[in-house]
């Protein structure tokens, strides 16, 4: 068995990212993963304006005590103001353009209005509530780097610079099956020794929330043949294929044979838990395909929670890094145990827990990989090191469900 470390190290090294791109509105560019920077080509905000409701004055008009001035023009948020004339004042509104001239705006709290004439009840300084020209952005500079996942933030900021569309990855293109003559789907009867598909509502689910462009195969038979054929078909048009079940080593698990027979497995069974038998390799793709090379192959264990742990940890960031992004770690907290675990494991356990009211964490009380409840119970994993126990009020490394499933 390979450490978690070495085997994400692994695949993240055989993710190339894709080198189609494609250019899309902005609008219609969330999730996806920018191939090209962005550089604004203006600053932002592109004039001094005014961070305040006040009036626009000249600070100097203001040193020898004068403290009435007359108003000699009303400046809104989109329209050209004129110079300010030396001893008056501008009504000015949040957003709106500083007139040449004045160097300071007096909220209107700090001011009395009367007869077309303001009293100034306050000494401002030079720049106070202005937001200076640039302040945001400055013209040719990079906003937003290639390999950035647009946010709603990121799209806002690209559409403050004017930018209409974005040259972004291709999405990445994902073929899912599911093996094991046992399963079946919601809605059918369930049979003695039979068992519902959760794997596969799981993992479509979180391929979708990743913005691939997933092909369901579905439930495929436990026979050699089978599974060889829906290798090479989904290797024909996808970038990865993905499996649950029938990598470990009994003689009803097909998969990892067919994908030794249709390619390679260049990885196998990983210390930890849930999850040791993964496996990671590919499938050639047929001559006339539409994609160069071959096909990815990243096979995940049956279990429920042994195939949700390991896509998060393995199958995400490949994808991620395949689409491009550049920053595909999650970010971990520091965070303390409210619990004991007197015993350890030689292997990496990923133990699922959530943050209780006074900020420590509690434990799902059975950690076993078949119970998918506590995924939901749960609002993060411990990454607990091998052959280490935890015990109550140490500092423990927690990772959210929330820098995980995205």
């Amino acid at each position: 068995m390979i450490s978690t470390a070495d085997a994400l190290a692994t695949l993240l090294a055989a993710a190339t990212p894709l080198a189609r791109t494609e250019t899309l509105s902005t609008f219609d560019a969330l999730n996806r993963v920018l191939a090209a920077e962005v550089v604004s080509p203006l600053d932002v905000p592109p004039m001094n304006t005014s961070a305040m409701d006040g009036y626009a004055v000249r600070v100097a008009d203001l040193a020898g005590g004068g403290r009435r001035l007359p108003v000699s023009q009303r400046i809104a948020a989109g329209h050209a103001p004129q110079p300010l004339a030396a001893g008056t004042a501008a009504r000015i509104f949040t957003g709106a353009s500083v007139p040449p001239g004045a160097d300071a705006v007096v909220m209107q709290e700090q001011t009395e209005s009367a007869d077309g004439e303001v009293t100034i009840l306050h000494n401002p300084k030079a720049g106070e509530w202005i937001t200076a020209q640039g302040a945001d952005i400055k013209k040719d500079s990079v906003i937003l780097p290639a390999g950035t996942r647009l946010s709603p933030a990121a799209l806002g900021l690209a559409a403050s610079v004017g930018c209409a569309a974005l040259t972004v990855t291709r999405r990445v293109k994902v073929a899912v099956f599911f093996t094991g003559d046992e399963l079946t789907m919601p809605g059918e009867p369930l049979k003695p020794g039979a068992i519902y598909n959760s794997n596969r509502f799981t993992l479509t689910g979180l391929l979708r929330n990743l913005g691939c462009e997933v092909t369901d195969y579905g439930i495929v038979p436990d026979r050699l043949d089978v599974t060889r054929e829906t290798l090479r078909a989904a290797a024909a048009t996808h970038d990865l294929i993905l499996t649950s079940g029938g990598v470990s080593v009994g003689e009803e698990d097909h998969v990892k044979p067919a994908v030794e027979a249709e390619g390679r497995i260049d990885m196998w069974q990983i210390a930890m838990k849930p999850g040791k038998p993964l496996a990671f390799g590919a499938v050639r793709r047929p001559q006339g395909s539409d994609l160069d090379g071959e096909a990815f192959f990243i096979g995940l264990p049956g279990n429920p929670v042994s195939s949700f742990v390991t896509f998060l940890l393995f199958v995400r960031p490949f994808l991620l890094r395949l689409a491009g992004v550049a920053q595909v770690s999650p970010r971990a907290l520091s965070l303390r145990a409210d619990f004991s675990q007197n015993k350890a494991d030689r292997r990496n356990e990923f133990l699922r827990a959530r943050v209780n009211p006074a900020g420590g964490l509690d434990l799902f009380s059975n950690q076993s990989s078949a119970v998918l409840t506590s995924t939901v119970w749960g609002d993060g994993i411990i990454d607990n090191p091998p052959n280490h126990a935890i015990s109550a009020g140490e500092t423990v490394r927690f990772i959210p469900f929330t820098e995980l499933l995205y």
